[in-house]
């Protein structure tokens, strides 16, 4: 019996994968944002002003944040404090979503050939950029009202000079380098206030100086007051 030959039906295309969510050990080797590292130092200050964290743990765990480089380690620092734990549990629940940028505007100060300078009753911002190229600029916090625990300064200074005064009793820290150029931050080391807000400079001079420094006699009064009433 002659058969009549027809051509083989082609197979189905394969349906495509579904992306999988990263596990949590290969989200917590994700590289760390800036809005990551403002949620555990917020997050620190909470244990600090609830006195969970003494004034010199939270001193070493605010080190230790901007050292470290990943997800992972950052949550090692805040593993123990009741955030900490609630977001490490919602992080494992789910899969993690993007980072969001940091919370509030990002002020800026510039001067370029000319000077510039904020000081007075003023209210600083949580993320300040200030940029000098052939320029001075003048930030002086000693009458600034803080409305939040950390307040962070990013700088770069280019044939320019800037210069950031604190309160004496404010928490001071400084991450940067120079070339050809001076970064200083003086009075890291000084006993500070353990409720008093925390200011972070982070910069680069290139054949400029950027210097920040307590100045003596200027302090922040009714701290521990005003940021009770704001935790409550």
């Amino acid at each position: 019996m002659d058969l009549e030959k027809h051509p083989a039906a082609p197979a189905p295309a394969p349906a495509p994968e579904a992306p999988v969510a990263p596990s949590a050990p290969a989200a917590g080797r994700l590289r760390a944002s800036d809005a990551d590292r403002d949620r555990i130092a917020q997050i620190l200050a909470d244990a600090l002003a609830e006195g969970r964290l003494t004034a010199d743990e939270h001193s070493e765990r605010l080190d230790t944040l901007y050292a470290v480089k990943t997800v992972g380690e950052l949550e090692v620092l805040v593993r123990d404090l009741p955030a900490g734990a609630a977001a490490a549990g919602a992080h494992r629940a789910a899969a993690p979503a993007p980072a969001s940028p940091g919370t509030g505007p990002v002020e800026s100060v510039v001067a370029v050939c000319s000077s510039s300078a904020r000081r007075g009753r003023w209210r600083p911002g949580a993320h300040t950029r200030a940029v000098s190229v052939l320029g001075d600029i003048t930030i002086d916090l000693t009458e600034a009202v803080f409305e939040q625990q950390l307040t962070e300064f990013n700088v770069v200074s280019v044939l320019g000079n800037v210069e950031i005064l604190v309160p004496e009793n404010v928490t001071l820290r400084g991450y940067g380098s120079g070339v050809l150029g001076n970064f200083e931050v003086r009075g890291e080391g000084a006993a500070a206030d353990p409720q008093a807000p925390v200011v972070i400079v982070r910069g680069f001079a290139l054949l400029g100086n950027i210097e920040a420094r307590p100045k003596l006699g200027a302090r922040l009064v009714d701290l521990a007051g005003r940021l009770r009433k704001r935790l409550g």
